[in-house]
């Protein structure tokens, strides 16, 4: 398991909502968070590791002795009150950052790895963070959410990851789209 990178086309895919959690699930989530801690990252979305799954793992303090290690199995989110723009990153566009509008309240309902429901009002920065992953599960970046200004300033760094992509996938080093919505759908008929 490795985080892709933009543009890989697991990125832009609509995530499916779990229906079934397993020891093979449970052993995906630990990887997740062992790649988001080495990428130094407060959250990480299943498509992020090209999985399928509308599931996204998240530590605020990047470090699981300051802060609460969390697992979001199919997020909804509702109730968004106010907006503030901050400056966002994501762990697929490796440093490339810009500002983004965002509810600054909202309200999160989803499911733990056992099954227990979560409902919590969040604002601030656990808010944005939600909200930054729950996007990623509707094959959403934070790149699409820029001002015309900031994506112009952004235009370069997304053209290089562009062109880094073609050149590994020249190289064999990634496979075909064809393949990789193969793999996803056969992902998702195990556990959607």
């Amino acid at each position: 398991m490795q985080i892709v990178t933009y543009p890989h086309p697991t990125l832009r895919h609509k995530s499916q909502p779990i229906k079934r959690v397993d020891a093979n699930l449970r052993k995906m989530v630990s990887q997740m968070f062992e790649l988001m801690y080495e990428a130094g990252g407060v959250g990480l979305a299943a498509n992020q590791v090209d999985l399928p799954f509308r599931l996204f793992v998240a530590n605020l303090q990047s470090d699981p002795e300051e802060s609460e290690e969390l697992v979001f199995l199919n997020p909804v989110i509702s109730r968004p009150k106010g907006l503030e723009e901050k400056e966002e990153g994501c762990l697929s566009l490796p440093e490339l950052y810009g500002p983004v509008k965002r509810p600054e309240t909202i309200q999160v309902t989803a499911y733990t790895l056992g099954g227990e429901e979560i409902q919590a009002k969040l604002s601030g920065f656990a808010a944005r963070v939600v909200q930054h992953e729950t996007d990623h599960l509707d094959g959403i970046m934070f790149i699409d959410r820029l001002s015309e200004t900031e994506a112009m300033v952004a235009k370069d760094s997304i053209e290089e990851f562009e062109l880094s992509f073609a050149g590994r996938r020249q190289r064999h080093e990634i496979p075909p789209d064809n393949d990789i919505l193969q793999r996803l759908l056969d992902l998702e008929h195990q556990y959607c």
